[in-house]
Order: structure tokens, then C-alpha cells, then sequence
């Protein structure tokens, strides 16, 4: 599954972005059937899982994040989103969408989040 991922840029602490995670070439079935997350990832340190929402709509979030990001799905435009609000200086990375199913994975390409004190 090919990812497009945009949204990010750069926003006051306590500010909010959405990004957007678009498959427009996947066939809208396979899309369906796979998990969607977004991930994140400072230099230094390991990419880590932020929000996913799996084919069946069920939600998972780091708890760094609960409270303050949403993720959620529209299968019909083969999309995935990350509200995130309430935005903190550590939530500074760059932010991937990932689509798995089984033990196949898609990253898209990474958008950078910026947030300033």
C-alpha cells in the first residue's frame, strides 16, 4: 500500500494540526482490511507508535498523547487522520502513517511536526 502523508508544519505549544494519510492507488478493499497508525520519530531515538486504529475501527494511543491526539479513518477515501491538539514542545518529530496486515507493513513518508514554546 503506497502512503501519502501531509499536514505538518510548525505551531504555538497548546496549538493543533491534523495529519492526513492518503492511499489513493490501493484497491478501497485492501485498504479496508489493513490497521493504520502513525508513528513518530526524534533523532536519536526510536521510531514509536503514536495513535493506530485497526481495520475494525479500534483505537490504540501512546499515553503520552491520550486526551489530546485522534485518530481516525475514512475507508471510503481510503484516509487516515491524526487530530492532534493541545500540541507540547515533545510532541516535536517527525510523523510517519504505517498500514499493516499481517506481517506486512507500508510506511509513507514522514511529515515534520514543529512545536514552539
Amino acid at each position: 500500500v503506497q502512503l501519502q502523508a501531509s499536514g505538518g508544519g510548525l505551531v504555538q505549544t497548546g496549538g493543533s494540526l491534523r495529519l492526513s494519510c492518503k492511499a489513493p492507488r490501493a484497491i478501497t478493499s485492501v485498504f479496508n482490511s489493513h490497521d493504520m497508525g502513525w508513528y513518530r520519530q526524534v533523532p536519536g531515538k526510536q521510531r514509536e507508535l503514536v495513535a493506530e486504529i485497526s481495520a475494525g475501527g479500534r483505537t490504540t494511543y501512546a499515553d503520552s498523547v491520550k486526551g489530546r491526539f485522534t485518530i481516525s479513518r475514512d475507508n471510503s477515501r481510503k484516509t487516515v487522520a491524526l487530530q492532534m491538539n493541545n500540541l507540547k514542545p515533545d510532541d516535536k518529530a517527525v510523523y510517519y502513517c504505517n498500514a499493516k496486515e499481517g506481517p506486512s507493513a507500508s510506511w509513507g513518508q514522514g511529515t515534520l511536526v514543529t512545536v514552539s514554546s
